[in-house]
């Protein structure tokens, strides 16, 4: 899946780059800390984000990017309830220790509230907005075996991929660092907007929702 996606990423960025040669290109990377916000599924993950830039304007232009992140652990405490009414225990509470590792990439539109993409000095302000697709990896293990035969899980054990569409929203700072190379910071989050649940994720509905901290830097290339 990873070579894939990279495959992708860059194939998207040289079809921009083909579809419009006035275009200023610049080149991005960031180290990122994420968190994942609902409840049954809080976690902490560092990634990495590897983008390109393509400004028609000073103020305003396309983004891509792919963003890779650490495996985050956490667990949940469901409860099986018992299929028949003469299986007992009628329920079994459990300990559900997850990993969970995700990728995401995204397209979009940025623009900048101040300052410009090719600002020699002082600083700028951006914003962007754009349209992804977020991959996860999902692996369960129970505390205590349990017969899917006899009884309900509201988790499976083992391991499952999914897949959601997101909004993608930004807010960023950026400032000229001299030879064409900027630093940067921005606040990110992702909001989902499919469910396609998986018996593997205690809870799939607009989930995972997180937000991230960005810090990186940007080469103009001119």
């Amino acid at each position: 899946m990873k070579k894939k996606i990279t495959i992708s990423f860059v194939f998207t960025l040289f079809s921009l780059f083909a579809f419009s040669q006035k275009a200023q290109f610049s080149f991005a990377t960031d180290a990122s800390l994420l968190h994942s916000f609902k409840k049954e599924q809080r976690f902490w993950a560092i990634g990495q984000t590897i983008a390109g830039h393509f400004n028609f304007a000073p103020e305003d232009g396309l983004y891509v990017w792919l963003a890779y992140y650490s495996t985050a652990q956490f667990s949940n405490y469901p409860t099986a309830t018992a299929k028949s009414i003469i299986t007992l225990p009628q329920q079994v509470d459990y300990m559900n220790r997850v990993k969970l590792r995700i990728k995401h990439f995204s397209v979009g539109w940025k623009h900048y509230l101040r300052g410009a993409y090719n600002l020699e000095e002082n600083w700028s302000l951006y914003g962007y907005g754009g349209f992804g697709i977020l991959f996860g990896n999902v692996v369960n293990q129970h505390s205590v075996p349990i017969d899917s035969a006899n009884y309900n899980i509201p988790v499976l054990q083992g391991t499952d991929n999914f897949k959601r569409l997101t909004i993608d929203l930004g807010l960023g700072y950026e400032k000229p660092m001299g030879g064409d190379i900027y630093f940067y910071a921005e606040a990110r989050t992702l909001l989902p907007t499919t469910d396609y649940p998986t018996s593997h994720l205690l809870v799939n509905r607009k989930a995972p929702l997180t937000a991230s901290v960005n810090m990186g830097f940007r080469i103009l290339f001119n």
